[in-house]
This record gives C-alpha cells, sequence and structure tokens, in this order.
C-alpha cells in the first residue's frame, strides 16, 4: 500500500523509524530487564521523542499539535513498536486521551488541557477504567444489573465532586499529570447509563497511587492501582454529560482503540521478522547456512504471511477510519483478534527457530516479543468477549 501514502505521511512514518532505531531499541533490552517495575521508566526517552513531536502528534493543530491522521498514527505505532513494543504503546496512550479531549471535552477543557499537555515534555497521561472486580464486564455487562462493571463513585457534594473506590492496571497511574477517571455517577443504573468521565490532575488530595505492577510483558509500560478517597474534582473539570459517557457514540478515541494496539502488532511482527532473517543469513547448519534449509524457510514464509496480512487490515481500518465519520465496529473487533494470533503465531515462530540454532538456549529479544505479544489476549477486553461483542453485527 506504499503507493497510497500520501508525502506526509510517509515523513512522519520515516521520522519514527529514525527516532526508534536511534533511541528506542539501543534502550529496550536494558530497560526490559530492570527488576523493579517502576524504574524501568526513562524519561529522557520521552523528552527526546517529545522534541520530535511524536508525544503531541495528535493533538488538532489548532490546539498546538499536529494532527496527524488515523493512517499517519497506524505507521508510526508500528515503526517505534519494531523497535520496543512497550515504549511505542508509552506514546500512542498520549494520543488515545488527545483523542478523548477531542471526543468528550468542551473548546474551554480542550484549550487548557492542551496548553499544559503540549507545553511539557514529561507531560504524560492516563485512563481509569478497569477496578479489580470490574475487566471485560464494562464492554458486556448483564443487562439491567447496576452491580456489574465500574463501580468508583462520583457524588455531588455542592459545586464539586466526590470520588471514592480504587482502579487497578492503570496505564501511567504513577507518572501521569492528568487520569481520565471512568466514575459511576448513577449507581442505579447498569453501567453503560451511569457513568462519567472527571479528569483528575496529578497530586489531588486524596489521590494515591499503590501498587506498580511487575508484569512478564511490556515491563517499560506503566501500569498500577489508584486509590481515590474523597477526591474532590471541579465541575469543570467533568469531561463527558453526567450519565453519558457510553451514550456519545463514535468519535477520534472509538476508531483509535483497537486500531493501536493492531498497529503495535504489526511492528512486533516486524522485529521477529528481522531478527529471524538476521538468524538464517548468519547462522550455518550442517555446513549450509539456515536459510537455505526448507524447515528454515517455510517457518519464515508463514512469518511473512502472518505479517503483510496483518499490515494490510490495519492500513484497511485506519485508512477506512480517515475517510468517514462512521466506525465498523465488526472490523475493530476482527482486526483486534487476528492481531493477537498473527502476531503471537509469529513471535513463537521466531522464538522456535532460535532454540533450534542455539541449542535449546533462549535469546533474550526473542523470548521478550512473546512476552509482549501475550499482553494482546486480555488487552482491552479478551478475545471472546470482543468476538461475542460483534455477534450482533453480522
Amino acid at each position: 500500500m506504499e503507493h497510497l501514502l500520501t508525502d506526509t505521511q510517509r515523513a512522519w512514518r520515516d521520522k519514527a523509524r529514525d527516532f526508534a532505531e536511534a533511541e528506542i531499541h539501543p534502550r529496550s533490552l536494558a530497560r526490559d530487564q530492570i527488576a523493579a517495575p517502576a524504574e524501568t521508566f526513562d524519561w529522557d526517552l520521552i523528552r527526546k521523542g517529545s522534541a520530535l513531536g511524536i508525544r503531541t502528534a495528535a493533538v488538532p493543530r489548532e490546539y498546538g499539535g499536529h494532527g496527524i491522521d488515523f493512517t499517519t498514527q497506524a505507521l508510526m505505532i508500528a515503526e517505534m513498536a519494531r523497535a520496543d513494543s512497550a515504549m511505542a504503546k508509552t506514546f500512542s496512550q498520549s494520543w488515545k486521551w488527545s483523542h478523548l479531549i477531542v471526543d468528550h471535552g468542551n473548546a474551554e477543557q480542550k484549550r487548557r488541557y492542551f496548553d499544559a499537555f503540549v507545553a511539557d515534555d514529561e507531560f504524560v497521561m492516563g485512563g481509569g477504567i478497569t477496578e479489580p472486580n470490574a475487566g471485560s464486564d464494562n464492554r458486556m455487562p448483564p443487562p439491567d444489573d447496576p452491580r456489574a462493571g465500574l463501580q468508583l463513585s462520583a457524588r455531588l457534594d455542592g459545586d464539586t465532586w466526590m470520588l471514592n473506590g480504587s482502579k487497578c492496571y492503570i496505564a501511567n497511574a504513577n507518572i501521569g499529570k492528568l487520569i481520565f477517571a471512568f466514575a459511576r455517577t448513577d449507581p442505579h443504573a447498569p453501567v453503560q447509563e451511569g457513568t462519567t468521565i472527571f479528569a483528575v490532575h496529578k497530586g489531588a488530595p486524596g489521590l494515591n497511587v499503590g501498587k506498580v505492577f511487575n508484569k512478564h510483558g511490556w515491563r517499560f509500560y506503566q501500569n498500577a492501582e489508584l486509590f481515590f478517597e474523597n477526591v474532590r474534582v471541579a465541575d469543570s473539570d467533568r469531561l463527558s454529560a453526567i450519565n453519558g459517557t457510553h451514550k456519545k457514540h463514535g468519535g477520534k478515541n472509538s476508531k483509535f482503540s483497537e486500531m493501536e494496539y493492531a498497529a503495535n502488532a504489526v511492528g512486533i511482527c516486524d522485529a521477529a521478522i528481522d531478527m529471524a532473517t538476521a538468524l538464517g543469513r548468519g547462522t550455518q547448519r550442517a555446513g549450509t547456512r539456515l536459510n537455505e534449509h526448507q524447515l528454515f524457510q517455510l517457518k519464515l514464509s508463514e512469518m511473512h504471511m502472518h505479517t503483510e496480512a496483518l499490515r494490510s487490515f490495519v492500513l484497511r481500518v485506519a485508512m477506512e477510519a480517515d475517510a468517514t465519520t462512521l466506525i465498523s465496529h465488526k472490523h475493530n473487533a476482527f482486526l483486534m483478534n487476528f492481531s493477537a494470533d498473527a502476531m503471537q503465531r509469529v513471535c513463537y515462530l521466531n522464538l522456535d527457530v532460535h532454540r533450534i540454532a542455539h541449542k535449546g538456549v533462549i535469546n533474550a529479544r526473542a523470548d521478550k516479543l512473546v512476552r509482549d505479544a501475550i499482553i494482546w489476549t486480555h488487552i482491552a477486553g479478551d478475545s471472546v468477549t470482543r468476538l461475542k461483542a460483534v455477534q450482533a453485527l453480522l
């Protein structure tokens, strides 16, 4: 699909590729192997990416950003994920919440939040949806049961809102300067009818960070607990209509979600192919280069097949998102599941050829790709929930 890209899209893709090769890839394994999860993060990387405009790339031009389209975002995510999936996700996470501000914020909020975000190279954002007892049921809650789904409460107290409850596995919870908390403003309604979004600023009294999760994959990407104890939020920081979070359909954030993960998966696949190709050219077995052995050729061909199918699917969804105001929930759900299946297969094949070539010794980078790829099994809802949700659209 190279011939379909514009010069601007190619320029941003190449910028992301150069940044990934110069700054992300050299740090990848070293940061991954740091034992303490909160210490894997590297602010120097964020500052350097921000200086290139990557952190603020999805902010609309009228608010100081670059306003890149979905196709450009997909291309850039894939290039950065080729060097390190978790580091790529850390940058695209800021794009995700930039889209949320565009979708739900009023003119004053957009100006206020984006002014602060654009001006500060160390400004990252996070969003709080998942809770200890509320994960996939936020996506497919039992009808007419207010006990299902998130339970963080928000109660109007005078002219401010009082938030109480907890969140877990929240991206950038321990480093973010602005957290978008999804809270129940009507405890008697189902979660899709009684939820409101609030912007909570770092350092708000009563907002406390708990455990930073020690994950097998995506170790650079920060996930932590958040505890809300009588956290007061001004009504001017209420981002959606009261009880209106799920009533506004479409928007940039809805189009971005699954495409973001799938584009990241493309980068992981490319990294695995890079590794396997280099291994085949540089390793000999029985006096013959590995890439001349038929079994290796078959495995590498399968890796290419899955990767190119995924790449085409991602670009199709991204280009459709750029071309229309509508969103294909069916394509997004299929894309997310296909990206998990394709990427995990590619990474397992890469690990396998390295294990065979090195007589059972596990290659650290091949192992990392597998550990990162496993994240897709349970992120953004699990695979079964995603397929079940799309049944009504078939």
